[in-house]
């Protein structure tokens, strides 16, 4: 005799997120999340790491990789001392450094560490959607920042600091992604970062900084980390080999003084990250990161120039955005009268996903209209068709732009 489903639904605690959605595949033309370029994924490399690696210390994986300590597969901590100083010009050893499952676990122990409930921090307007989403979770107020073309707008933050210092509220950090901004592109130049550490230092608010995207700059160069800057231990800096490598791996690392690190240490309670992708990563890394990271950023760069003339070709001036100093996103703004959330919906539905604004922002009025396009994963060919079909519907649903390839559309 069947019996009805179990009804989980009266044990659920409230406050749960909603509940996701089945998976049903990717849209045909997809500008979302934060993958890479498949065909620059090094293969041969990583494969030529896994046989090394688990031919010599295989038989460390019976031990949840704790042969290097729970802070993570020293070599990989080593090969990341050696990458910080040289590229970002942070002086750290490797008991400085904390592996972890993606930066997205990073956010989460260092919110775990610093946050309770009713607690203020400062971003930027524009951010990561991670980052506010897991703010909003935790029942903690964003104050958000205005950006320019140069990143966080420090008098901005200067009037935010003391208009909240005058309410009697600390904030617990300021979140930044001051090299190559998510989602703008932005990078913030070292008068600025010196700034800001001023800023820290005289309204003692610590400094949040995540570098997830430093790696991928057109130009190769980089200012020095805002840690690398610091003069006192006020930084928690994070990274991940997600962009550069593979975001599938799930590897990112934290560098913060040991007072922090050994809290977050007694908060991660997975019995470790994954042993075998760290061994691999410091295996590939080693001799091959400083040879593959360029040859990435220009087939980003290439994949970059073909989204803005599509964008330019499709939609003229109506979408406006701004070359991007590296990365994998392009930040655009549409006309006002265009609703991103319910463009995404009307996209979607057509074959094309897009991010809207809102959800990348504090302020929802101001990015109404804009939209974040992830350049990386699609083809030259995909990016094309799918910005056609993109502008297709704006037309169909928001009346812009009035002309599509050169074209006037009349009704």
């Amino acid at each position: 005799m069947p019996s009805a489903a179990f009804d989980f639904a009266p044990l659920l605690p409230a406050g749960l997120p909603s509940p996701a959605a089945r998976w049903t595949g990717l849209a045909r033309y997809s500008f979302v999340g934060g993958n890479n370029d498949p065909d620059q994924v090094p293969l041969d490399g990583l494969i030529d790491a896994v046989n090394a690696v688990m031919r010599r210390e295989g038989r460390t994986l019976a031990t949840y990789g704790l042969a290097s300590g729970p802070q993570g597969y020293l070599r990989l901590r080593e090969f990341l001392t050696a990458k910080l100083q040289r590229d970002a010009g942070i002086s750290c050893t490797a008991d400085d450094i904390l592996i972890v499952s993606g930066s997205l676990q990073a956010l989460d122990l260092v919110n775990q560490t610093l946050l309770s409930r009713g607690d203020t921090v400062i971003v930027e307007q524009e951010t990561y959607q991670g980052a506010l989403n897991r703010l909003t979770r935790l029942g903690v107020t964003a104050v958000g920042i205005p950006l320019d073309h140069e990143g966080m707008r420090m008098d901005a933050l200067a009037s935010t600091l003391a208009e909240l210092k005058s309410r009697g509220i600390r904030p617990k950090y300021i979140y930044t992604i001051p090299t190559v901004q998510n989602p703008t592109g932005t990078i913030m130049p070292v008068t600025r970062r010196t700034e800001l550490l001023l800023l820290s230092a005289e309204y003692g608010v610590p400094i949040f900084e995540d570098d997830c995207y430093a790696d991928l700059i057109w130009e190769g160069k980089r200012p020095p980390a805002i840690h690398a800057m610091a003069s006192n231990s006020g930084v928690i800096h994070i990274g991940s080999f997600s962009k550069s490598i593979a975001p599938a791996l799930r590897v990112g690392y934290i560098v913060a003084p040991w007072e922090m690190l050994s809290r977050m240490l007694a908060l991660k309670t997975d019995a470790g990250s994954g042993a075998l992708e760290q061994m691999v990563l410091a295996e590939y890394c080693a001799p091959h990161f400083a040879t593959h990271v360029p040859k990435l950023t220009r087939g980003l760069r290439a994949k970059l120039d073909v989204l803005m003339e599509a964008l330019n070709e499709q939609f003229g001036t109506s979408a406006e955005f701004e070359d991007t100093k590296g990365g994998i996103f392009l930040w655009v703004k549409l006309p006002d009268n265009v609703d991103t959330l319910k463009l995404y919906q009307a996209a979607l539905t057509a074959g094309v996903a897009i991010n809207p604004g809102p959800e990348w922002s504090t302020d929802k009025a101001f990015s109404r209209s804009r939209l974040r396009l992830c350049f990386a994963s699609p083809s030259a060919e995909q990016i094309r068709e799918g910005v056609a079909v993109l502008a297709d519907v704006c037309r169909r649903e928001f009346g812009v732009p009035t002309r599509i390839a050169n074209v006037e559309k009349r009704a």
